[in-house]
C-alpha cells in the first residue's frame, strides 16, 4: 500500500493551470525529493494533499483511505515543517513544541515524553528555555522540525527546511531526516540545494508548468538525459571563437564562459576532455584547475525543462 496515492490531480486558477493530471505515489519508508523551479506546482501539490485546497478534478488517497477536508484522523498522522518558521515568540523552544505536539496529543503526560524526545532529537537540549528570539538561524530551523515531528507522524512534509542555515545545522538537519526514515517515517522533501536531495532522497520527482517530467532514482534520471560529463575549467578569458570552436566540437552539448570558469555539457564519450583541452591548448589560453564530473541533477533539470533549477 502506497503512503501517497495521487492520480489525474488537475488543479485551476482562473486560466491557469496550477497541476495538470498530476500524478504521485510513495511508497512506505521513502524520503520523496519533490523538485521544480518556483511556480512549478510543488506547493499547490502539496496544499491539495493536505487538503488546504481544494481541487477540480483527481483522487488523493493517504494511508489507503481517501483523503477528505474533514479527515482529521489521517491528518493526525501527518507533520508538516513549512519553509517560513512558524513559532510563538512569547514561549519557550519548549513551550513552542509543547504546543504544536498538544494539537495532535491532549494527554499531558504523554505529551511531555515526546517534548522532551523531539528537543534531544534536534539537538537543542541547552536551549529548551531559551525564546526563539534567542536562538540562531540554524536552530530556529532545528526548533521548526521539533514543532512539526513531535506528535511522531508517519508522514512528514519538509518545505526547503535548511533555507540560510550553516553548514552544521545543515548536516544535523538531513541527518536527523535520514532518521526519521530510519524510524518509520515516509518524508516528502522539497529544495532548491540539489547535493542535499543527492544525498538523502531514495526517489527524486522533478515536475514544472504542474506536469510530471521525470521520475525515479538519482542515478535513473541521470540516464534519462544526454549529458554524460560537466567540465569545469578556471580561465580568465575565452574569446568568443574559442567557444565557438568548443561548441562545434562533436559530443559537446553547451560551452559558455562565466566568473572565470568555463562550463562545457557534452556526451557521453571517453575523449571530452582530450578535445576540450586541446581546442584550449590550441588557443593558448593559460588554465588553472581542471575538473570533471559525472551530469547533476541541475544538469538533468536544465536539459529536461531548458531553465536552471535554481530559478
Amino acid at each position: 500500500m502506497d503512503i501517497i496515492a495521487v492520480e489525474g490531480l488537475v488543479k485551476r486558477y482562473g486560466d491557469l493551470i496550477a497541476l495538470d493530471h498530476f500524478d504521485l505515489n510513495i511508497a512506505p519508508g521513502e524520503i520523496f525529493g519533490l523538485l521544480g523551479p518556483n511556480g512549478s506546482g510543488k506547493t499547490t501539490a502539496i496544499n491539495c494533499m493536505l487538503q488546504l485546497l481544494s481541487y477540480d478534478r483527481g483522487s488523493i488517497r493517504l494511508f489507503g483511505e481517501d483523503m477528505t477536508p474533514v479527515r482529521y484522523d489521517l491528518k493526525r498522522r501527518i507533520g508538516i515543517v513549512p519553509q517560513q518558521v512558524a513559532v510563538v515568540e512569547e514561549l519557550t523552544v519548549r513551550g513552542n513544541i509543547d504546543l504544536f505536539c498538544s494539537l495532535y496529543v491532549p494527554e499531558s503526560r504523554r505529551r511531555r515524553a515526546l517534548v522532551d524526545e523531539a528537543i534531544e532529537f534536534v539537538g537543542l537540549e541547552e536551549f529548551a528555555s531559551f525564546r526563539p528570539k534567542k536562538l540562531s538561524g540554524g536552530l530556529l530551523r532545528r526548533l521548526n522540525i521539533a514543532c512539526g515531528i513531535a506528535h511522531k507522524p508517519e508522514l512528514i512534509f519538509f518545505d526547503e527546511p535548511t533555507v540560510a542555515v550553516d553548514p552544521q545545522s545543515r548536516n544535523a538537519i538531513l541527518d536527523g531526516i535520514a532518521g526519521l526514515r530510519d524510524e518509520g517515517a515516509t518524508v516528502v522533501y522539497t529544495s532548491h540545494y540539489m547535493e542535499e536531495v543527492e544525498r538523502i532522497c531514495t526517489r527524486i520527482m522533478i515536475m514544472d508548468g504542474g506536469r510530471v517530467l521525470a521520475q525515479g532514482t538519482n542515478d535513473e534520471l541521470k540516464r534519462m538525459v544526454k549529458t554524460g560529463e560537466r567540465i569545469e575549467i578556471e580561465v580568465a578569458e575565452v574569446p568568443q571563437q574559442v567557444i565557438a570552436r568548443l561548441r562545434a566540437l562533436p559530443h559537446v552539448l553547451e560551452a559558455g564562459h562565466a566568473g572565470q570558469i568555463l562550463t562545457v555539457r557534452c556526451e557521453a564519450s571517453p575523449h571530452n576532455l582530450t578535445d576540450v583541452l586541446g581546442v584550449l591548448g590550441a588557443a593558448r589560453l593559460a588554465l588553472g584547475r581542471v575538473y570533471a564530473e559525472p551530469p547533476t541533477l541541475n544538469d538533468v533539470f536544465l536539459e529536461l525543462t531548458g531553465r536552471e533549477l535554481r530559478d
